[in-house]
């Protein structure tokens, strides 16, 4: 398969050659969901240092344990379970370890990194109100409590049903459905003077 057109196959069909060892088809998929998993980290951390080394765990998590996915079309579900297995690990080492500050360097407020993804159609005054916006839906969302967070992110960022939250969270149906109705009335109530 030397010269196959990777960006052109189906991504259960790259899942499929990565799981044959196809080295180049494992590269394609992991260009693919690199920048949904860097995306979901930036929703759940705070800190833009911790999101760029969980999304490399997490691709190389992918890249090292493809072939023990059983079924191709639940990749995704799969996916969102290392990166959430990944943040709540991150949730606990932060709980052993107290932060520290650099005396030498300046201290920024956590909340106020800003993660920009380029819009070259977007006007100056139109990207300058999206990204003014984008921060601050962000910075409601880095407020929620982490298990609201999660729920939310998964649900409405990932697009993951309801059972595969619960799934990925290691918890009920009824729990996932509660925490993700509190985190968008919380989220309404944050935002009701922007919107």
């Amino acid at each position: 398969m030397s010269n196959v057109p990777y960006k052109k196959i189906p991504l259960e069909e790259v899942i499929i050659l990565s799981q044959q060892n196809d080295y180049k088809a494992l590269e394609e998929l992991l260009k693919r969901e690199q920048k949904n998993v860097f995306a979901t980290f930036a929703y759940l951390c705070h800190n833009c240092e911790n999101v760029l080394d969980l999304t490399q765990e997490a691709l190389l998590r992918i890249a090292k344990n493809i072939q023990s996915l059983k079924n191709p079309r639940l990749f995704k579900s799969w996916q969102n379970q290392i990166v959430t297995h990944l943040y709540f690990d991150e949730l606990r080492k932060k709980q052993r370890k107290p932060e520290t500050v650099s005396l030498d360097e300046e201290v920024e407020d956590i909340k106020q990194i800003k993660f920009q993804i380029p819009d070259t159609k977007c006007k100056p005054n139109e990207k300058c109100l999206t990204s003014e916006l984008e921060t601050i839906i962000k910075s409601a969302i880095h407020s929620l409590p982490d298990k609201f967070r999660i729920a939310i992110v998964l649900r409405e960022f990932q697009g993951l049903s309801y059972e595969e939250i619960a799934t990925a969270t290691n918890s009920t149906i009824g729990t996932v459905k509660s925490r993700i109705a509190r985190a968008r009335e919380k989220l309404q109530e944050d935002l009701k003077v922007y919107i």
